[in-house]
C-alpha cells in the first residue's frame, strides 16, 4: 500500500504543520466516508433521542469551516453561499434546516466549505504561519492563533466524526475507523487529499 492509496494519512516524521493539517485532513476524510453516498432517508437517520443526524452533521461541519476561516481568522463575514440562506438565529439552525435540503446541497455544501478552507488556510499559512494572532479574540483582548483555530478545527471533527461513526452504522452497518486504500467519495466530487 502506498500513500497514493491512503493520500489522508498524516506523515509519520513532518514539520508541525504538516502534522496539524494532516490530522484535520485525515478526520475530514474519515467524517466525508461515513457521510458519503447516503439517500435523504439516510442523510435524516436518528439514534434514540437525539437529533443529530449526518445530514446536519455535514451542514454543520460546513458552517464551522467556513467560520473558522473567516469570522475567526481574518474577521470576515462568512459570505457565499451562506449569506443567501435563511438561518433563523437558533443556535442549532444547520443540524434542523439540513432536512430542507437535497443530499446533493448537502454534500456540495461540505465539500465547497472545505475547498475554501484548504485555500484558506494554505493563504494563511504562508502569510504567517501558525503563530499570526487571528481575529477571535478573548474578553481580556488576547487573541487566539491560527495554531489554536487549527486545533480547535481538530477538536470540533473529532467530536463529530465520533457522532457520525454511530449514525452511520445505525443507517446500513457501515463500520470501520478508516476509509478503505483507494477511496473517494461517491457522492461529490473528491476534493479531500488535494
Amino acid at each position: 500500500m502506498t500513500n497514493s492509496d491512503t493520500p489522508w494519512e498524516p506523515p509519520l516524521a513532518g514539520t508541525e504543520v504538516e502534522h496539524l493539517v494532516g490530522a484535520l485532513d485525515r478526520l475530514r476524510t474519515t467524517f466525508r466516508w461515513k457521510a458519503d453516498d447516503l439517500d435523504a432517508a439516510g442523510l435524516q437517520v436518528r439514534i434514540g433521542a437525539s437529533s443529530l443526524t449526518i445530514g446536519g452533521l455535514l451542514k454543520h461541519l460546513a458552517a464551522v469551516e467556513d467560520y473558522t476561516f473567516t469570522a475567526k481568522l481574518r474577521g470576515e463575514p462568512m459570505g457565499a453561499p451562506w449569506d443567501a440562506m435563511k438561518h433563523d438565529g437558533r443556535d442549532d439552525w444547520e443540524f434542523v434546516s439540513a432536512a430542507d435540503d437535497t443530499p446533493e446541497q448537502l454534500y456540495a455544501l461540505w465539500d465547497g466549505a472545505v475547498e475554501r478552507s484548504h485555500a484558506r488556510l494554505s493563504a494563511a499559512l504562508a502569510d504567517g504561519g501558525l503563530d499570526q494572532p487571528a481575529h477571535v479574540s478573548w474578553p481580556d483582548g488576547r487573541h487566539a492563533s491560527l495554531r489554536r483555530i487549527v486545533c480547535d478545527l481538530i477538536e470540533e471533527y473529532g467530536r463529530h466524526t465520533g457522532h457520525a461513526d454511530l449514525l452511520r452504522e445505525a443507517v446500513d452497518g457501515l463500520a470501520g475507523e478508516d476509509p478503505p486504500a483507494g477511496w473517494h467519495p461517491k457522492a461529490g466530487p473528491s476534493r479531500l487529499s488535494s
